[in-house]
């Protein structure tokens, strides 16, 4: 029986958590990596750790387009194929994913090496901490096609059910990761002290890794399809298929980092401690999504193989039990948090003025992960489903939300740090209300015939 049958059989509370458990420990690993990461840079100063919080979203960024917009998108296509049974479109399908990823890295790297400076400006770096942000942004950027390729590579292997395989080559880059972090950022033997940007140089280094195993496991060891480099004629069309989805996913993602970048800005705005201490905290939030990936991975997959083979009906009940499970881990993460916010806040830096910021983003943040869990979980499940349009009309709910109200906030003079988080909270419980509500209402199955695929 191939994976794609048992997908469509096998029972799916129990397959979803047998899918995602391996995706939930390499993004726990993941989480890990960048936690190291960040402790790392808070031996350099609160400067530094101002700095990395301004350069910090554009990573998330570009980590969340190449493996959740573009990633998901090509994930459950290649999955919507290898459902319906047809092996040879999976995998042209799958090279011109890969070619795809690549020429978004180097629109990427192009306009984060060209602009930079002036976003990050823009955000209030200033001086000593714009140059540590692009300290860490130009070197990430000029590597960044590392990633595009290991994320694109491991959407294919999920696509094809082996989400071990592409856990286990993913955990390898982040090992090699926190060693390379350690080296380049305080220097040892023959390699110099590069600062923060030996953080960036780490990332690049585990991400070309792992895109090595996984192209060797495409190209050799996988039983349901083959990545063929020569033989294959490039065409529009199979592009064009990935870019429907992906492109209205990246809404999505651009807006859930345009919102904390905006906050980045309002935040800079009210001293360097202020930033240093949301930039923890927030960075919690965007650890938060590999871990929701794990379970949304697993549900784009078997979201795209239950469409593709026409049992819609099951398939939106792979939707709701994935996003419950998320729903459930972030909630637990965020309640903790909340009532221990020392064990994140002090971990990072001994500036108390820092802790505290933190402490208070947890307290108030921290309790609205759930919903955040929820509607991030939704978005995944819907690539699968081919149909994002309700997900990104949450985000722009929840983006309106932060924004605008920050910008009324900021013109009120009693305003606090507090004021923000309490925002950036509402914000989540809208995006999962106007995520999950459409859905339930039959956002994915509106325009199929329902008799012929339930």
């Amino acid at each position: 029986m191939s994976v794609q049958s048992a997908l469509l059989n096998a029972p799916i509370a129990s397959t979803i958590l047998r899918m995602a458990a391996p995706n939930i420990l390499a993004q726990f690993i993941t989480v890990l990596t960048f936690v190291a990461e960040a402790w790392y840079v808070g031996q350099l100063g609160s400067i530094a750790l101002a700095g990395l919080a301004l350069a910090f979203p554009m990573m998330m960024l570009s980590m969340m387009l190449s493996a959740g917009a573009f990633g998901g998108a090509m994930t459950g296509a290649v999955a919507q194929q290898l459902g319906a049974g047809n092996r040879v479109g999976a995998e042209n399908l799958a090279l011109h994913a890969v070619l795809l990823g690549l020429c978004m890295a180097a629109l990427s790297s192009l306009f984060f090496l060209a602009f930079g400076g002036v976003i990050y400006s823009s955000l209030g770096g200033l001086g000593p901490v714009l140059e540590k942000a692009l300290s860490y942004s130009d070197i990430l950027f000029y590597g960044v096609f590392t990633m595009w390729l290991a994320n694109s590579l491991a959407a294919i292997v999920r696509a094809a059910g082996h989400m071990f395989v592409a856990s286990i080559c993913l955990i390898a880059g982040s090992i090699v990761q926190v060693i390379s972090a350690a080296i380049l950022i305080f220097g040892w033997g023959p390699f110099p002290s590069m600062g923060i940007g030996g953080a960036a140089a780490a990332v690049t280094i585990g991400y070309f890794l792992s895109s090595m195993l996984l192209f060797y496991y495409l190209s050799v060891k996988c039983p349901e399809l083959h990545l063929k480099i020569l033989g294959v004629s490039i065409k529009l069309s199979p592009i064009v298929k990935i870019l429907k989805v992906a492109a209205l996913s990246s809404v999505n993602v651009l807006l859930t980092v345009l919102s904390v970048i905006a906050v980045t800005g309002f935040m800079a705005r009210q001293g360097t401690d202020v930033l240093a201490g949301y930039g923890i905290g927030a960075r919690l939030e965007f650890l938060l999504i590999p871990l929701i990936f794990g379970f949304g991975a697993a549900s784009t997959v078997m979201v795209g193989v239950h469409f593709g083979a026409g049992q819609i009906k099951r398939g939106h009940t792979v939707g709701w039990i994935g996003a419950f499970y998320a729903a459930g881990l972030t909630g637990v993460i965020g309640c903790l948090t909340a009532v221990f916010p020392g064990i994140w806040a002090e971990s990072f830096t001994e500036v108390q003025a820092v802790q505290e910021v933190c402490r208070s983003y947890l307290q108030v943040v921290g309790p609205f992960y759930a919903f955040f869990g929820l509607g991030l979980c939704f978005y995944f499940a819907s690539q699968g489903a081919g149909r994002v349009l309700w997900p990104v009309l949450s985000v722009v709910v929840r983006f309106a939300i932060v924004v605008g109200g920050g910008f009324i906030l900021i013109s009120l003079e009693t305003t606090t740090p507090d004021n923000f988080f309490l925002l950036i909270g509402i914000g989540m419980l809208a995006q999962a209300i106007f995520t999950a509500v459409p859905i339930q209402m039959g956002a994915w199955t509106r325009g199929l015939d329902a008799q012929k695929h339930s």
